[in-house]
């Protein structure tokens, strides 16, 4: 008995220890699971930042210290180039997104921290610093210019007598670009908040396509549109004006005078009009898009009161033609525009007048939803005070146009603004009718063209086969048509040529030159004569009631509608976008793309290039398009011209490369020609993959002159050598450049202008500038990855 209660104790105890070791070893085992599945989530390095980021992380961190001078006393920033533009890590922050714009991604939010040094090619920033402290700071010792003759005839000369203008294009090197990429974050910080919403271009959520989609949905019902491009190059007026406009938000007399001294210097290239903003242009300064949208904030101030005494008084509330309620502090203000001080007593009428404006950047749009005489009043109330007060030039852009008619479009941010009245429902059903039965009669047509037609061609066939040499001339019925044919041929002809030479001599007997095709005269003059009479007629007669009917019937039809009167019916009209096609057709002929009748031909600039350069070329202008023109009504008249003219000339240019066949080019190059242009299904994948454009990335002030970035064209010059080497131009890029290439200015068209992908008003003095680049940086400017604005066209002097 003891011994069977050992031995179940025994067996238990083996029990609970195997049960123990099970355990154990199961715990382990999930332990080092659970190390194995969190060690790599340590080691791991972090999912790799876009451009963007980078550069959103560094501005914040400006942001940081921008806003710590802000004094709470009187409101204003203070020692701002003390306490932050002076600052090494400013300037390294600054110079780092400089570098990021010339896609050279070498700094990381872990390693932000990271002083100029580390990079090797930051090594003056602490000297730009010291004498940004001190205050010696020589802003024209920091700039280079470049100039180009160019003929002006003087007003009162004879042609004779002219005189050589030196065009100078005064540009900032690297240490005062860093200056001013701070200082351009820096009054972003101040004034970006403060912009109103009318505000567009270089803002976050407040680009070109924001402006076009408002336009579209929010300006509702116009009846009147117009557009206004402020012009006028920087003086010493405006310029104190505008910086009477910043002593409000800032106490820095050395951030002033720097300033000053940019313009004194001609560096700062701040200009109203003469050229279309964010192209990424060399003209257009680093500080400009800020400066501007500050200066003109005086105009968005101007245009609320204005909308407000135009618009009238409304009652608080309440809902006007569909609009939405107007709020009671803005029915307050009306009230004091309108000259009632008694609390509501004697409150004006509703005027029924509604103002809507745009501005992106330089480019004002207007519209107004009342009379003529309010609109033409109100576009003369808006041209004075751009005049007197903010002392700029108003161009004669356009007049007041009906928003609905012919030539009503507007151009603007170089598409066409246009409003087409829609149908009704009942309206459209009659027109889809009358569609049908046309489409039916044009089948019958088709059907019956090809029917007589081929009895002609079975004629001609039956005819060539009994023809012969022998019995040519002993035809047995002289009447028929055959033989009618027949004494046309010469001595010595062949049976085979009959079809080319005997019926072209015929053609011309009989009248019928300007027949649209052999297969026509067979059908109107053999088979329709050897139809019965009866059954030609009575198709005609068919023909015949068939265009009466689409001619006639829809009227009748739309009369006999119910609740139908034209008087009282509703007019529905919607605002489309309008891309430019014939402006693009005609860039495509300036840049030697195209013939003057809409050829494609080759690209000859282009054929020293190699075959990938020049695939990025044509794929840089279908990537630009595709981006600009997606949200336009006629989008897929532009994939057409792009799949068209874009694709062809770049075959014809491989074509001249190689000089085979184009057939053989399309064989060879068949995989790289795949993104000329994008396939529908996967059309925005590679356009974005093109563009390295992702979600984060569409942000109008991160990407202002890089996204939109006009394509130039660029030739080859000379190929790099050991007895002449050259660096890549890029800022930033220390890499050696293989080859130099020659820049073109191939038109030099002034602000309006379409905008069609390419460089519309590059800078005559940049024209046949030579400049060194590297393979990475020659494919990021053809694709759009960065502008001319990252090139420093001051390396060789």
């Amino acid at each position: 008995m003891a011994k069977v209660t050992t031995t179940s104790h025994f067996l238990k105890s083996l029990h609970s220890l195997s049960f123990f070791r099970l355990t154990s070893s199961l715990a382990t085992e999930l332990a080092s699971l659970i190390e194995q599945n969190s060690s790599p989530a340590k080691t791991t390095n972090p999912k790799p930042q876009t451009r963007m980021q980078l550069k959103r992380f560094l501005e914040l961190r400006i942001k940081k210290r921008v806003k710590s001078q802000l004094s709470h006393h009187d409101g204003k920033f203070h020692n701002l180039i003390q306490n932050v533009v002076s600052n090494p890590q400013t300037l390294l922050d600054a110079y780092n997104i400089i570098k990021i714009n010339s896609n050279i991604v070498t700094v990381s939010a872990n390693s932000a921290e990271n002083k100029a040094e580390d990079n090797g090619d930051g090594y003056f920033l602490n000297d730009v610093a010291q004498c940004l402290n001190e205050g010696s700071f020589d802003v024209n010792a920091n700039t280079y210019s470049i100039s180009t003759r160019k003929k002006k005839k003087r007003r009162g000369f004879d042609e004779k007598e002219e005189e050589m203008l030196m065009l100078d294009l005064v540009l900032p090197n690297l240490k005062l670009r860093v200056v001013q990429e701070a200082l351009r974050i820096v009054l972003e910080v101040i004034f970006k908040p403060n912009f109103l919403k009318i505000s567009h271009g270089c803002r976050s959520g407040r680009g070109r396509v924001a402006a076009l989609k408002y336009i579209c949905k929010s300006v509702v019902s116009p009846d009147w549109w117009f557009t206004l491009l402020v012009e006028k190059k920087i003086d010493g007026l405006l310029m104190e004006k505008l910086v009477c406009v910043m002593e409000d938000r800032i106490e820095d007399g050395c951030l002033f005078d720097l300033i000053r001294s940019m313009f004194d210097a001609r560096v700062l290239n701040f200009e109203f009009g003469g050229f279309p903003k964010g192209d990424g242009l060399p003209q257009e300064g680093i500080l400009s898009p800020i400066l501007m949208n500050i200066y003109l904030d005086l105009f968005d101030s101007e245009f609320h009161r204005l909308s407000m005494k135009y618009e009238g008084v409304r009652g608080g509330g309440e809902v006007i033609d569909g609009d939405k309620p107007s709020s009671a502090l803005r029915s307050w203000f009306r009230r004091q525009l309108g000259g009632s001080s008694n609390g509501g007593v004697g409150v004006v009428e509703s005027s029924g007048v509604k103002v809507y404006c745009i501005r992106f950047m330089d480019e004002i749009f207007f519209a107004v939803s009342g009379s003529r005489d309010c609109a033409v009043s109100f576009k003369s109330e808006i041209e004075n005070y751009l005049k007197e007060s903010l002392m700029l030039d108003v161009g004669d852009r356009t007049n007041v146009l009906p928003c609905v008619g012919a030539g009503s479009g507007v151009r603007f941010l170089g598409s066409l603004v246009k409003r087409n009245v829609e149908d009704s429902p009942a309206v459209k059903a009659v027109h889809k009718m009358k569609d049908k039965v046309e489409m039916f009669a044009l089948q019958k047509l088709e059907v019956w063209n090809y029917g007589t037609a081929r009895i002609g061609k079975k004629w001609l066939g039956h005819g060539l086969k009994k023809v012969k040499e022998s019995e040519i001339k002993h035809l047995a019925d002289s009447s028929s048509l055959l033989s009618q044919v027949s004494r046309f041929r010469k001595s010595g002809m062949e049976t085979d040529h009959w079809y080319k030479q005997l019926l072209k001599i015929w053609m011309q007997d009989v009248g019928v030159k300007n027949a649209k095709s052999e297969e026509n005269v067979l059908s109107k003059l053999v088979g329709e004569p050897a139809l019965p009479q009866e059954l030609t007629d009575s198709f005609y007669e068919f023909m015949k009631q068939t265009e009466k009917y689409i001619s006639t019937e829809a009227d009748s039809i739309i009369k006999l509608l119910p609740n139908n009167n034209s008087s009282t019916e509703q007019v529905i009209a919607k605002t489309e976008i309008i891309a430019p096609v014939y402006a693009i057709k005609k860039r495509l002929e300036r840049y030697g793309l195209a013939t003057p009748d809409g050829f494609a031909r080759s690209a000859n600039l282009l054929v020293m290039h190699d075959t990938s350069e020049i695939i990025d070329w044509f794929s840089g202008i279908a990537c630009r398009w595709l981006k600009w023109y997606e949200n336009c009504a006629n989008f897929n008249e532009i994939k057409l011209l792009i799949s068209d003219q874009v694709r062809k000339s770049c075959i014809r240019t491989l074509a001249t490369k190689y000089r085979i066949h184009e057939s053989e080019i399309e064989k060879r190059f068949d995989e790289e020609l795949i993104r000329l242009p994008p396939t529908q299904d996967a059309e925005k994948e590679t356009m974005n993959e093109e563009l390295g454009v992702e979600v984060f990335d569409n942000d109008e002030a991160l990407m202002y002159g890089i996204t939109y970035s006009g394509l130039c064209l660029l030739s080859l010059a000379r190929i790099v050598t050991e007895a002449r080497p050259c660096n890549c131009f890029v800022v930033g890029c220390l890499a050696s450049a293989p080859r130099v290439y020659t820049l073109h200015v191939m038109e030099r068209q002034k602000s309006p202008s379409w905008k069609t992908g390419f460089s519309t008003c590059i800078h005559p003095s940049l024209n046949k500038r030579r400049l060194g680049l590297c393979k990475q940086h020659l494919r990021d400017l053809y694709l759009g990855h960065i502008s001319l604005q990252s090139i420093d066209f001051g390396a060789w002097k």
